[in-house]
């Protein structure tokens, strides 16, 4: 029942927010099939098309049964990746990351979840490729959606921003410029495993950058990793959400999430 379950959430999602679905390739089986057809960060690969989005909107108002991780306030629901408070600025609703202060993540962990998060990167844009508005959200700390300023910026398809990190490009590229509020709105399913810590069951992942389905229920391989894609290793049911410190000053703001199980 859980597959139907997912494409249940995600279809209803996607009513509700209105989100443009692309006409061609959205829900395109050779997505996953393509790992095996590109090297890891393949600069042969190819782009997505680009979709330009809608205008930002104001921040998305949380629904009563969310867990409101960040309300522009504080970082008292953050840490540190050592555990000591985050030291990440915060300041007109937004937190930013501060270079070599470490990525910070959730005091509390998180299993399935539909997450929202609002994220913005420098303007003016400064450098290129990878090194350009460069963080990252990562589900349960291990499964990464790429931050990037892919506005007008080229870099290898597996990194580029929606990207699920060193496996799957997004369906289109619907990035805004730099210095514009962006959405991600992810439904996430986490691995399962048995009592002998063998997988039964892929983690999964829905993603739509600012309105737009770049990602429809696809079969991650396993953790996110540099230049490699690990196998899964048994984990906890629920571990924290984690933002990245990448030394690029990128913001984020409303930062929410519903638990799905």
């Amino acid at each position: 029942m859980k597959p139907k379950n997912f494409l249940i959430s995600a279809s209803l999602l996607i009513c509700f927010l209105g989100i443009f679905i692309p006409a061609s390739g959205s829900f395109n089986p050779k997505q996953q099939k393509s790992l095996d057809q590109w090297a890891i960060h393949d600069l042969e690969r190819p782009l997505p098309p680009v979709v330009i989005p809608g205008p930002p909107l104001p921040p998305v108002p949380p629904p009563s049964d969310a867990v409101i991780l960040f309300d522009g306030k504080n970082l008292f629901n953050w840490v540190d990746a050592k555990g000591q408070p985050a030291r990440w600025k915060v300041e007109n609703d937004y937190l930013e990351v501060v270079p070599k202060t470490r990525n910070i993540q959730t005091k509390h962990g998180f299993g399935s979840c539909q997450l929202h998060i609002e994220w913005m990167t420098p303007s003016p844009a400064r450098g290129e490729g990878q090194d350009r508005g460069n963080s990252g959200v990562f589900l349960m700390g291990l499964y990464e959606v790429q931050v990037l300023d892919s506005y007008e910026n080229k870099t290898y398809a597996d990194g580029m921003a929606g990207a699920i990190y060193g496996q799957y490009p997004p369906l289109v590229n619907a990035c805004r410029k730099p210095g514009e509020w962006q959405s991600y709105d992810i439904i996430f399913y986490a691995p399962k495993f048995d009592a002998e810590g063998k997988l039964l069951e892929p983690a999964r992942m829905t993603v739509i950058h600012n309105g737009v389905l770049i990602h429809h229920n696809a079969e991650l391989t396993g953790p996110t990793a540099h230049k490699a894609r690990p196998p899964y290793k048994a984990h906890a049911a629920k571990l924290p959400l984690m933002l990245q410190d990448h030394s690029h000053p990128v913001r984020f703001r409303n930062i929410w999430l519903r638990e799905l199980e």
